[in-house]
């Protein structure tokens, strides 16, 4: 792919960012060892519109339940066959607009941090979520962990909605997934139907620290607040995502055929936009950041 990029390092830390192109993280070494997957080729990612690495889902996170939603006093109507929707197996929308159709504007570089912009402004991308906004995502590069915050400014003169997240593929290097140990903290486990869509119930998921062994995930949660941690760790290296501020909900994927894991932070639950539940508003002129680290460290 013959996208700019960036590279950070820090420590034993090295990251790789695409400032232009989906502002999309393809790279976090550690002493030299890939700890993001599914970032061997970008070009044929771009072009199925798969999601590899770090990738933001922006508008939405998750899924929605059907090709209509009402927020902020706006009714829409998506086009289920505009090429700017992802769909999943069963052909729900799912994880926003492809990171390779969002051009960003790089704001600022350094040797540890990257700055670029998203200016919600093109008729294409107000068609699908007609709310002028700007995204500023700023990566930063510390000795033992990558920080990615993101602020949402609304432009406009209504209200945008806040229902974003994160995609983050991650392994333990050099071992098989089976091998893996999984960290989680107590949480409230939503309750999803056969299309992985929210029922309105909620039950309590009791902390874990266990071999993953076998074990698949594709289950969302509520957090219960922020500060969370949910780990991998094994071969003496542990993996960690923190949930710093403003995201109370994720999504767990971990098929046990893959040699990946995503602990996902989301804004909002599953296909907020349509049920309205824990949507954020910003209401014109103001802001909303969150934030989320992937820490990597010794055992």
């Amino acid at each position: 792919m013959d996208a700019r990029r960036h590279v950070m390092r820090a420590g034993d830390l090295a990251a790789t960012f695409l400032p232009e192109r989906g502002m999309l993280g393809i790279s976090l070494t550690h002493r030299g060892d890939e700890i993001l997957q599914l970032v061997d080729d970008l070009d044929a990612a771009a072009d199925a519109g798969r999601s590899v690495g770090i990738p933001i889902n922006h508008p939405w996170a998750n899924r929605l339940s059907g090709p209509r939603y009402s927020a902020a006093g706006r009714d829409v109507q998506l086009d289920p066959e505009n090429p700017l929707l992802l769909k999943d197996w069963n052909g729900t929308i799912i994880h926003g607009l492809p990171w390779s159709k969002l051009d960003w504007t790089q704001q600022h570089a350094d040797e540890t941090s990257l700055t670029s912009e998203l200016d919600w402004s093109r008729p294409d991308l107000l068609e699908v979520f007609p709310y002028p906004h700007r995204l500023l995502m700023r990566a930063s590069l510390q000795p033992d962990a990558l920080a990615v915050e993101t602020t949402l400014i609304a432009t406009g003169d209504t209200p945008v909605p806040v229902s974003f997240g994160f995609h983050p593929y991650i392994a333990v290097p050099g071992l098989a997934r089976q091998q893996w140990r999984i960290e989680l903290p107590e949480m409230q486990s939503i309750v999803l139907d056969e299309l992985l869509l929210p029922t309105g119930r909620r039950e309590r998921f009791p902390a874990l620290d266990e071999a993953l062994a076998e074990r698949e995930f594709d289950d969302g949660f509520a957090l219960g607040g922020e500060g969370i941690t949910m780990a991998i760790s094994g071969n003496g290296r542990r993996v960690a995502v923190e949930f710093v501020r403003g995201f109370p909900y994720a999504q767990i994927y971990g098929p046990a055929a893959h040699d990946h894991i995503s602990f996902e932070p989301m804004t909002a639950p599953a296909d907020a936009l349509t049920t309205g539940e824990d949507l954020r508003l910003v209401a014109p002129g103001e802001s909303f950041t969150g934030e989320f680290r992937i820490r990597v460290s010794d055992l």
